[in-house]
Parts: C-alpha cells; sequence; structure tokens
C-alpha cells in the first residue's frame, strides 16, 4: 500500500508541476486555456474555474497529463468551431503567438520540473545531509585503487578540487568524472594526518548496468568499525520475530558447528549463507544464555540467493560519529548547492543518453513505471530525506526527457520553433503531422525497453 501511495503520489506531484509550468507561464503570455487535466482517460473530477472558465480535469490514468490551449490548427477539422470564439478571443490562441512566447511556454514545463528539484535538493541540504565518511577500509589488490597507492584509514577530502563530504559524494563524483575517460586526482589525509595525493585511473568504471558501484569497481571500500553483534531492531514478523530475537540479544555462536560471532559482520555473512535453511543461535540475554532457531527467508542480491531475518545491529554514539557525518548549510548555500546537484544530474542524464544513443552505454539504465514504483516505494520506507532525494531525482529526469528533440514531447515542439527562428517561416503541417508519427514510433521503442528491462530486474532481483 505504502509502494503505491508512494507512485501516486511521485507522479502526481511531477505531471502537476510540470504542467503548471506549461500553465502559468500561457497566462502570463495571454494564452486562453481550455483544460489543464491531471492523467488521461475518463475524468474522475472536473471542474471550470476562472474568468477563461478552464476546465481542471482529475483522470482515471495518472501516467501523465496535459495543458489545452485554444488554437486555430485545431479548428480544420470542425469548420463550424471557429464562430464559437471571437476575434479578440482568437488573438489569444497559441498558434497567433510570437515565436519567442511559444518558445517560453514549451520550455516552462521542464524548467518547472528543474526548478521543483532545486527546491527539493535545496531543502535537503537545509535539513542536514547524513552520510558515511568517505574513509576508507581494505584496498582490493590489484585494483585501480591499488595501483594508486591508496591505503586503508585514508579520509578521501577532494576529487580534482572539488570538495567531498560523504562516501554516497565520492561515488557520484567519481561516477560522473569516469565520462570523460582522463584519470583524476584524488586529495586524501591518512591517520598521521599526512596529505597524500593519488592518480586515479576510472577506465573501469563501466556503465552497462545502473546498479553496478563505482566505487567497488575502483577495489575502495569503506571502513566498518568492529561492530558487537548485539540485536538493536526487529522487524514485527520477521523470521527474526519469530525466533524470538529481542533488543540487546547478543550473538554469541552460529550453527550446528558452533562458529564464534565476533563482530557484526559475521553474524551477517553466517545469515546469508543460509537461506531458507534453519540455523542455531546462541545469544546473550542478560546474564543468561539462550538458543533460539531461525529459519532465514530467502531474498535474491545482485543476481545471488541469500538470507536474511530482517533485525538491525544496537550501535553507541562513538561508532555512529566513527562512521557518519552530518553537514548542514544556509539557506544560501543550500540554493546554491541544489543547483548545483540539479545541473550536475541533469548534464550526468544527457550524456548518459547521448552513449546510449552512441553504443558506448546500456540500454539497461533505462527505467520504467515498475521500477520506478519500486524505487518511490523503497525510499519512501527510508524516510522523508530519502523520499525527497528519490523526488528530486525523478522531477530531474522528467525534465530531461521532455527537452529531448523528439517530436510530440517539448523539445521537438522546440526544435520546430527554432526551424521557424531559421527559416522565417513555421514548420509545415504535413511535417509535423510526420515528426509526430516518427516521435510516437520513438517513444514506443523507448517505452518496450524500459518495460522489458522492469520485468527482467523483476525477474532476477
Amino acid at each position: 500500500m505504502l509502494t503505491a501511495l508512494a507512485f501516486i503520489c511521485t507522479l502526481g506531484l511531477l505531471v502537476t508541476v510540470h504542467e503548471y509550468g506549461h500553465f502559468q507561464v500561457a497566462k502570463w503570455c495571454g494564452v486562453k486555456v481550455l483544460k489543464f487535466s491531471i492523467g488521461f482517460g475518463r475524468p474522475l473530477w472536473s471542474k471550470k474555474i476562472g474568468l477563461d472558465q478552464t476546465e481542471f480535469v482529475l483522470a482515471a490514468i495518472p501516467l501523465g497529463g496535459f495543458v489545452k490551449m485554444l488554437d486555430e490548427r485545431e479548428f480544420e477539422q470542425e469548420a463550424s468551431a471557429q464562430v464559437h470564439y471571437s476575434e479578440a478571443q482568437l488573438k489569444r490562441a497559441f498558434n497567433r503567438q510570437t515565436v519567442a512566447k511559444r518558445i517560453a511556454i514549451v520550455i516552462a514545463g521542464p524548467t518547472a520540473n528543474l526548478l521543483l528539484a532545486i527546491i527539493l535538493y535545496s531543502l535537503l541540504f537545509m535539513m542536514g545531509v547524513v552520510g558515511l565518511k568517505p574513509t576508507l577500509g581494505k584496498v582490493v589488490d590489484s585494483s585501480p585503487a591499488a595501483s594508486a597507492k591508496f591505503i586503508a584509514g585514508e579520509t578521501i577530502q577532494k576529487v580534482n578540487g572539488k570538495e567531498v563530504a560523504t562516501w554516497q559524494e565520492l561515488g557520484w563524483i567519481l561516477l560522473n568524472e569516469s565520462l570523460k575517460n582522463t584519470p583524476v586526482e584524488v586529495q586524501a589525509i591518512n591517520s598521521r594526518q599526512e596529505i597524500q595525493l593519488h592518480q586515479l585511473i576510472l577506465s573501469s568504471i563501466t556503465l552497462d548496468h545502473a546498479s553496478k558501484d563505482p566505487l567497488s569497481l575502483l577495489g575502495l571500500t569503506i571502513h566498518q568499525p568492529k561492530i558487537p553483534a548485539r540485536i538493536g531492531e526487529v522487524i514485527n514478523n520477521s523470521p527474526a520475530d519469530l525466533a524470538g530475537f529481542k533488543a540487546n540479544d547478543l550473538v554469541l555462536w552460529v550453527g550446528d558447528t558452533n562458529t564464534e560471532v565476533k563482530v557484526w559482520e559475521d553474524f551477517v555473512e553466517a545469515i546469508r549463507q543460509h537461506p531458507n535453511a534453519p540455523l542455531d543461535i546462541l545469544v546473550l540475554r542478560g546474564a543468561n544464555k539462550v538458543k533460539l532457531t531461525v529459519r532465514p527467508e530467502s531474498v535474491i542480491e545482485n543476481g545471488r540467493t541469500i538470507g536474511r531475518i530482517g533485525a538491525a545491529f544496537s550501535m553507541d554514539k562513538s561508532a555512529i560519529d566513527e562512521i557518519f557525518v552530518t553537514t548542514h548549510y544556509s539557506l544560501v548555500e543550500s540554493i546554491l548547492k541544489g543547483t548545483e546537484k540539479t545541473w550536475d544530474t541533469a548534464m550526468f542524464s544527457l550524456k548518459m543518453l547521448a552513449r546510449m544513443v552512441t553504443g558506448q552505454a546500456s540500454w539497461q539504465s533505462i527505467s520504467g513505471p515498475v521500477t520506478i514504483a519500486n524505487y518511490a516505494g523503497q525510499s519512501a520506507h527510508m524516510g522523508i530525506k530519502v523520499f525527497i532525494g528519490f523526488l528530486a531525482l525523478i522531477s530531474i529526469s522528467m525534465g530531461v526527457l521532455n527537452l529531448l528533440p523528439i517530436p510530440v514531447l517539448d523539445g521537438g515542439h522546440l526544435m520546430y520553433y527554432m526551424v521557424e527562428i531559421l527559416t522565417g517561416k513555421p514548420v509545415s503541417e504535413s511535417v509535423m503531422r510526420a515528426g509526430q508519427k516518427i516521435g510516437f514510433s520513438m517513444l514506443g521503442f523507448m517505452m518496450i525497453i524500459a518495460f522489458y528491462n522492469d520485468i527482467n530486474r523483476w525477474i532476477t532481483g
């Protein structure tokens, strides 16, 4: 239910913002708006509002929307339609507006999505960005990181002069830099507070699949403190709950072979190796030792079947401070950071699309509504901050997609207007009809790929 609600909220908000951008700029330009629809198909609710009696509609299929403006080109199919409008009203028709006004109205939708992303990211930066400290754990042998002479315990500070605050930000920056096909200079500080400079080659970062972690491809792992195998939270009705685990239980031994558990990672690895198989666990509860039997549920992770019991570890404040960092920004700093984040993400999306067209990146990165719904549900479960970040990312994707020079999209109309500026006359109706067929074909092809990727991800986990 939460996944469904999160998906509807995501599409509803982003489509409404997009269409409102078209609507508001059209009003500012003096164009008469006939209908503002969120969704397609059968209307669930409609009402005419304002001096222009614009019809606002909420339709049954929440996979898009549209703003219908007065346009004389639609009168061709109905000869009597024009008599319903006075000459004063016809002056407000979309087709009679200057090229500059038509361009402003067309790009207003994608621009509204990008502005929403800036607002959402700015809000996140003001709330405080929580992330893992970019401190290195074990460096994988014979990896690009090993060749660059990284050592465990170093904390990454800058990449090509750009400040790095969190481990997640480090991954994003390196992924973005990998598109340039040039080495990067990474500044780090070691445990003796000495500055170290590393030349890191990023050629091992491949973009064949969106789920690949660029840091692991480089041989970089995050520092993990020695966390005791003490149970913190137990999810209701999970295998751990059904087996009788309680908060503050300290795991001592796992399995028939009495494998000693020294840290939380030992316990996690033992659980992962026993999907859907009973496993004996010895825990210390207060002063008493209690034997429990749990059957980890079977889940698929990166194509591998693993076990999971639905329990989290307990961590004291010192351990939390060792691995997590929270960065707060002022209002001005947040807006600047939000704008920069939106720009970087939009540019990265365009570069990825260009690589897909040229065959340098896999089409597996394209996602459809199933994947979006899945991520919407996951992000909603993880908290409001994660969900806000997800909304910003999808809003950028919607804005960038609609600016592509594909007929029937906003970018396609923008392309027509650029031609009109260069030639001094509008694109002919026959060319626009042909372009519309091509545009629908291209969108259909992309939707087939998106649904195929969705189904493939669902089957393989």
